[in-house]
């Protein structure tokens, strides 16, 4: 299959979004600032980890041990030094600042988003290769990853990195896709998978499922 990039160009924003920063990889929080439910540069981690945590659906205590994670991989993703971490606890995150921080796996992982914020469509190829047929609670059937099939993607992963790997990569890995399989999963148990095409669309649109956009609060206008 061919690289091809099939996104917009990073500093560029589809209509009716907020552009965001290539120095911030993670696409999940690429959708909220593209959105507007919080801005591209500092965001307080109370607000960050809230909308984290109201996107899970979860609700009562389960949604507070979201929140609380949520708080707790925030205050060390622009870095571990004490001083940087009292800054984020108190002032937040600096979403436009996370490229080489701790978080960062230098091009480690899928691949899907580059370091210049280009998404590679083979890539999510790629990952549409180790899903399979799933049915969809709202009906229909579509080539998603359940937890089994998601571990199996980022084993493989951790191989073809080959000695670029390092011993923390795996770590890092269970705070992103088996996060967006809780986040943006249908269904339940075991059956519960993440749809290929949602990631597409989250990647490449920067746009969350409507199902998710309901749980969270109206976006502010012009932040």
């Amino acid at each position: 299959m061919s690289d091809r990039h099939i996104a917009t160009a990073p500093g560029a924003a589809p209509a009716g979004q907020f552009p965001v920063s290539p120095n911030n990889p993670c696409p999940f929080l690429r959708a909220l600032v593209a959105n507007g439910y919080v801005g591209g540069h500092v965001v307080p981690l109370s607000q960050l980890s809230e909308m984290i945590g109201l996107a899970s659906g979860e609700t009562g205590s389960a949604q507070k041990e979201v929140r609380r994670k949520a708080w707790m991989v925030a205050v060390i993703a622009n870095g571990l030094g004490p001083l940087r971490v009292f800054k984020s606890a108190t002032s937040g995150a600096v979403l436009d600042e996370l490229r080489n921080g701790p978080l960062d796996k230098h091009g480690g992982g899928s691949r899907i988003l580059d370091a210049d914020a280009k998404v590679h469509g083979d890539q999510i190829d790629r990952l549409a290769s180790f899903g399979k047929d799933c049915k969809d609670p709202a009906g229909g059937i579509e080539i998603g990853l359940t937890a089994k099939e998601i571990e199996a993607f980022m084993a493989d992963n951790i191989k073809r990195d080959g000695d670029a790997a390092r011993w923390y990569f795996p770590i890092l890995m269970k705070g992103e896709w088996p996060v967006l399989l809780k986040i943006l999963g249908k269904g339940e148990g075991e059956a519960r998978y993440l749809s290929v095409a949602e990631v597409r669309t989250l990647f490449v649109e920067r746009r969350l499922p409507e199902r998710i956009t309901a749980r969270l609060p109206k976006p502010a206008a012009g932040r």
